[in-house]
C-alpha cells in the first residue's frame, strides 16, 4: 500500500473524532465558536509539530514565498467559506439533497487540480471517483426524501446551490494546500506540509478571532472556559489535518479526497457498535460502494 492512501485513512480517522467533540461542544458554544476551536487550539499544536520536526528530527524550515502566501490566503478563506456553507445547509428542508451535491468537492477538485497544476486522473481513479459517489447518494438518500428526480432537476434550488458551491471551495482549499506545500522548497512532502498547515491555522485562528469579536460577541471568553474538551479538538483536529496536508503534498488531492471518504465507514461504524443505531441496507450498500471505490485505489 501507497504511503498517501494509509496516511489518509489515519487523517480521516482523526478528523472523525475531532467532529464528534466538536458536535459536543456545539451545546456550548455556536456555530462559529465551535469552529474557532478547531483553528485556535490546532494552532499551538501545529507550531509544536514544526518545531519537533527542526530540532528533533533535523529537517530544515523551508523559505517562504509569495506565491506559498497566496495559496495559504486562498486556501484558508476556502474552507472557512466552504464550511460555513455546509452549515448553512441545516436550515434547509432537503438537506439530504444539498449535502449530496457538497461531496462533489472530489470531482471539483480534480477540475481545480487539472487547471492550477496540470494534475491528470487515471481512469482507475475516474471509476473509483464515480462508485464512491454514487455510495454517497446511496447514504444521502437513507437520511431524507432524495429521489433520481432531485438530482438530475435540483440543480437549481439553494440545496443543491448551497452544497455545489461548498463542494467547490472545499475542493479549492484543497487544491491550494497542496499547491502551497509544493511551493516550498523542503527537504519534502512531511516538511512542506507541517508549514502549510501552521501557516494555514493562524491565518484563520486571526479571522476567526476577528469575526467572532465583532459578531459573536462573548463567544471568545466561551470557548476559552470550554478549553478542558477543546483541547483534545485540537490535539485530533492537528493530527488529522498533518495527516490531509502530508498525503496532498504526495499525491493527487482529487486522490486523496476519495480516499478519505472512508470517513463516513468509521461514522456509520461507531453509530452501529456504539450508540446501537440501526443501518439501512441503502446505508450499508452505500458504505460497500465507498470501500470498493477505495480498494481501487489501493489495488491499483
Amino acid at each position: 500500500m501507497e504511503a498517501w492512501i494509509l496516511i489518509t485513512v489515519c487523517a480521516a480517522f482523526f478528523q472523525n473524532v475531532r467532529t464528534a467533540l466538536q458536535k459536543y461542544l456545539k451545546d456550548r458554544l455556536s456555530t462559529g465558536g465551535a469552529t474557532y476551536v478547531r483553528f485556535f487550539f490546532g494552532m499551538p499544536f501545529a507550531i509544536l509539530y514544526i518545531f519537533f520536526l527542526h530540532k528533533g528530527i533535523g529537517y530544515s524550515i523551508p523559505e517562504l514565498n509569495l506565491e506559498f502566501g497566496f495559496y495559504v490566503v486562498l486556501g484558508g478563506l476556502a474552507q472557512i467559506i466552504a464550511t460555513a456553507l455546509l452549515v448553512a445547509l441545516f436550515s434547509f428542508k432537503n438537506f439530504a439533497v444539498g449535502t449530496t451535491y457538497s461531496k462533489t468537492e472530489t470531482v471539483q477538485a480534480a477540475i481545480f487540480g487539472l487547471v492550477l497544476l496540470g494534475d491528470t486522473l487515471s481512469a482507475p481513479a475516474i471509476v473509483a471517483i464515480v462508485i464512491s459517489f454514487v455510495g454517497i447518494i446511496f447514504i444521502s438518500a437513507s437520511g431524507g426524501k432524495l429521489t433520481a428526480k432531485e438530482i438530475l432537476t435540483g440543480w437549481t434550488g439553494k440545496p443543491a446551490l448551497y452544497g455545489l458551491l461548498s463542494g467547490g471551495f472545499f475542493g479549492i482549499s484543497a487544491v491550494a494546500y497542496r499547491a502551497g506545500a509544493l511551493s516550498l522548497d523542503g527537504e519534502g512532502a512531511v516538511i512542506q506540509a507541517a508549514m502549510t498547515l501552521a501557516w494555514v491555522l493562524v491565518f484563520q485562528t486571526v479571522v476567526m478571532t476577528v469575526y467572532l469579536r465583532i459578531f459573536e460577541t462573548g463567544q471568545l471568553t466561551t470557548v476559552i472556559k470550554s478549553w478542558k474538551i477543546a483541547i483534545w479538538v485540537g490535539v485530533t483536529g492537528m493530527a488529522g489535518s498533518v495527516g490531509w496536508f502530508t498525503a496532498m503534498a504526495l499525491q493527487n488531492a482529487a486522490y486523496v479526497r476519495a480516499v478519505g471518504q472512508i470517513e463516513l465507514v468509521f461514522t456509520f461504524f461507531i453509530s452501529y457498535v456504539y450508540f446501537k443505531e440501526k443501518v439501512t441496507r441503502l446505508e450499508l450498500a452505500g458504505i460497500l460502494l465507498i470501500v470498493f471505490g477505495i480498494l481501487i485505489f489501493v489495488l491499483k
